[in-house]
Formats: structure tokens, sequence, C-alpha cells
């Protein structure tokens, strides 16, 4: 069993209580971790303004990060079993995430050396004649990061990585449920070089550690990785601060009859079940077109049918336990709830020991919760369409609008799909689950308000002064 402290200014600290990290899918313990507060938080503030007031160049960020991607590299065996451990996720995809995270912190390394302002055409208007000006982008202070249970590597280096590469110090709530990571994470950095007071992260409860973070006046800035209802409250309760939400989807997959049925059948099978269906990005509505949909339904199933469920550290597991058994119960009510009202139980739907076996219901209405909300689970409805516009109307027809997949063969049916949804982002020939790390990646609606990927996040981090030299003409 592993036993961590906090990480607060460069070095561990116990508070006298804990937190037991158990594995999602047979209940061992895996770890202890020291459980922060308020506290913890003021100091953990107060150690990185310490450390701001003497700023890193931005070469040395770079530098910092481009050591800490290898490190990582180096270590990729171990986070990934820490990974399946505590989040259950199976090993293969694990080691998938790892390779994410070094892409992460490599592109933010970029980010730091290139990051610049622009020239203001300030001779534009007569008023600007005789003046020169140009921008310059400043840290916007400490960051206040929360971040989720179901990627605890890549998801805490979308944050931490590209506030480093601004010039910002963090103060990083993780997931309770999946600490380690994080901490592990942490000690990489300090071997990168990483001054300390430039990363704190303090595991507590969100009532606790998450609420003190968005209330503390000198965070100035707030970035969220989790659910919807969590994410805007924040918003709310943070008016004066700016708040970066990415959050929740219920996301849909478009089938058109001339698809390539094959690959949209093996997107929905992979897509709709890695990680036991916790991605918010994961394939839950399938949008079927009407004469294909009983021979793709048919397809899904086989391929479904196909996937081992088990031990997260089987190599041979592709699905593994949802986080904790309460969500196991949620979702298995979910689909009883749909089958009551009149969905088809093509496959799945039964539970053994911690897990839910992948499940895909057929006729699925918008009413159903399996379609309008976010299951979080290894659930994949599968919903008829007559045309283009009623594929539009039932995949707008949610509060979320993150990331839609489309399959067709029509590059007219694409483009215009893709101008129709109300998305942050438009797959075409390829699952809404696909996220390349330094793509700008975020949403709309309910979905949240900021894109991350390095290069968008290092921007949303940083704040843009103007400078104006009077008496210059060029």
């Amino acid at each position: 069993m592993q036993r961590f402290g906090l990480w607060l200014d460069g070095r561990w600290h116990e508070t006298g209580r804990w937190i037991e990290v158990r594995s999602p899918y047979d209940g061992s313990l895996i770890g202890m971790v020291s459980a922060g507060s308020a506290l913890e938080v003021q100091q953990s503030v107060d150690a990185a303004q310490r450390a701001m007031a003497h700023p890193l160049p931005p070469f040395q960020r770079a530098e910092i990060l481009a050591r800490a991607a290898q490190l990582v590299e180096q270590r990729r065996e171990d986070f990934a079993r820490t990974i399946a451990q505590e989040a259950g996720k199976p090993i293969k995809t694990a080691r998938i995430e790892v390779a994410r995270a070094v892409s992460t912190l490599t592109f933010a390394s970029i980010e730091a050396r290139t990051l610049a302002g622009e020239i203001v055409p300030m001779s534009g208007a007569p008023a600007g004649i005789e003046k020169f000006a140009f921008t310059v982008r400043e840290p916007a202070g400490v960051v206040g990061a929360i971040t989720p249970f179901n990627f605890p590597l890549n998801l805490v280096c979308h944050k931490v990585a590209p506030a480093i590469a601004a010039g910002c110090a963090v103060v990083l709530k993780p997931a309770s449920a999946t600490p380690i990571t994080a901490l592990k994470l942490a000690e990489v950095l300090l071997e990168a070089d990483l001054p300390h007071g430039w990363l704190n992260v303090i595991p507590g409860s969100g009532g606790e550690v998450g609420n003190a973070l968005v209330e503390h006046p000198d965070i100035p800035l707030i970035s969220f990785t989790g659910s919807a209802e969590v994410g805007w409250s924040i918003k709310a309760r943070a008016p004066y601060k700016k708040v970066l939400l990415e959050l929740g989807n219920s996301s849909p997959l478009i089938v058109f009859e001339d698809a390539n049925l094959e690959a949209a059948a093996q997107a929905v099978a992979t897509h709709g079940f890695s990680h036991a269906g916790q991605s918010c990005i994961s394939v839950q509505r399938v949008l079927v077109q009407e004469p294909i949909a009983e021979q793709f339904e048919q397809m899904v199933v086989e391929k479904v049918s196909q996937l081992v469920v088990g031990d997260p550290l089987d190599e041979r597991t592709h699905v593994g336990p949802l986080i904790t058994l309460a969500d196991r119960d949620r979702v298995k009510a979910w689909i009883d709830e749909a089958v009551s009202a009149g969905a088809r139980l093509l496959t799945g739907g039964n539970i053994e020991g911690t897990l839910l076996y992948p499940t895909v219901l057929a006729d699925v209405t918008p009413e159903m919760k399996v379609f309008r909300k976010e299951v979080f689970g290894p659930v994949v409805s599968i919903t008829r369409f007559a045309d283009i516009d009623e594929a539009v109307y039932l995949a707008n027809a949610t509060e979320y609008g993150l990331q839609a997949g489309v399959f067709t063969a029509s590059i007219r049916t694409a483009f215009e799909i893709a101008k129709r949804l109300r998305f942050g982002g438009v797959l075409i020939n390829e699952a809404p689950t696909y996220r390349a790390d330094q793509m700008p990646y975020g949403g709309v609606k309910g979905s949240g308000n900021t894109r991350e990927g390095p290069h968008y996040a290092v921007r949303e981090m940083t704040v843009e002064k103007l400078i104006v030299l009077n008496g210059v003409d060029l």
C-alpha cells in the first residue's frame, strides 16, 4: 500500500486526516492520501504567490515541461498501473492516456517558447498616426484547478502544463477517487526542476477544498472539468473570476445509409465502452438512417459481444468497472427505466459483481434519460432517423454540445450537417470520442465555455496587455 501526504510548496505535508483510495474493481486498498482543508488551500495560495513573485522565464518553463514529458515517458508503466488501479481503467487504455499526457506536456513546452502578443496596426486610422502599439501576454495569476477521476493524468496535465507555460502557479484539487496519479506527477515536476510553490496538490472533498479554491480572493482563475451541474454552479458563485469549464456531453454518432458501416459499428463498440463509457465524449447516442438500421444494430451487437469485461489489470480486458457501486446502480436504473418506457435491450444490462456489462439499447426516444442526459456508463442507445433534417434535430435535442461524430460517404452531407450541428467539434467518419491533445477541445450550450489544448489553454490563462508608444511613426 502506498502512502502520500499533500504536495505543498515543494514538500510532502501530512494533515492527520486521510483519504482511502480503493480499487473500483475489487475494493482493495491501493493507498492512503492525506486530506486537505481550507487551511492547506490558503498555505498553497501563499506558496504560489511567493513563487510567482520570482517569474520563470519562458525558456525555463519550456525546459521544465520538456523534462517532465521525458520523465513521464520513462515511468509510463508505473503511471499506467496506477491509473488502472485507482480509476479502474483497463491497462491497455491507461497506457494510451500516459502517451497522451506526454504529448500534452510536450505541446505545452512548445507554447512556453512561442507565446507572444501582436502588433496593432495603429496607423490604420487617423487617430493612430505617430503611435506604435503592441500587446504582451501576462500570467493571469494563481490558477485553481479541479480535475475529475476519469483521466487522472492527462486531464491534470491539460490544466497544470498550460498554466506553467503561461507563467502561472497552480493549486490543484484532484478527484478524491484518483489522487495518487496527480501526486506522482508532482514528483515528476519536482525532478524536472520546477521550483517550489509552482504546483501544489491538495486532495480533499469538493465541499471543503473545492469551495476554498472557488472562494479564495487571490485565485483569479478557476479551471474545472467535471459535471455540468457543478461547473455552472462554480461560475455562478464566482462572478468576478475567470472560470473555464469543460463539462459533459450526450455524444451523438450519426450514421447515414451511404456510410462505411463496418467502420461505424467498430467506432460504436470501441468508443462507446472504453473505460466503461466514463468519458464526456464517449459514444452514447447512435442515430442511424432507417434503411440500414436493422443491419447496423446487428453489426454493433456482434462487435460489442466480443468485448472482454473484467479486471482492469488484465491485458485482455476492454471494459472495467464504473468508478463506484453507486454509479453502477444509477446506470443500471437508467437502463431499466428506458426498457420500461419501450426501448429494446439488444445486449448487456446485467451486473456481475462490480461490473455492468456493455449495454446496447434500440428504439430509444428523446424523452428517455439515456438519450437526453449524460449516462457516463457503458450504455449505447440507438435511434432511427429518416433524413438529414431529423438527424440534425435529434442530435441537437439535448442541453449539451461538446463533440459529435458523423459517418457518411457524401462530402455534401458532411459539410451540411457539420454546419447545422450545435457542437464545439464535429468529426466526419470518426467517433465523437476522438481527441488529439493539441486540438481546440471544448463545447457549447451546457458543455462548457472554453477551449483546451495547450495552445488555447495558455491564452485563456494569460491576460493581454496593450502598450502604446506615442511619437513613433512606423
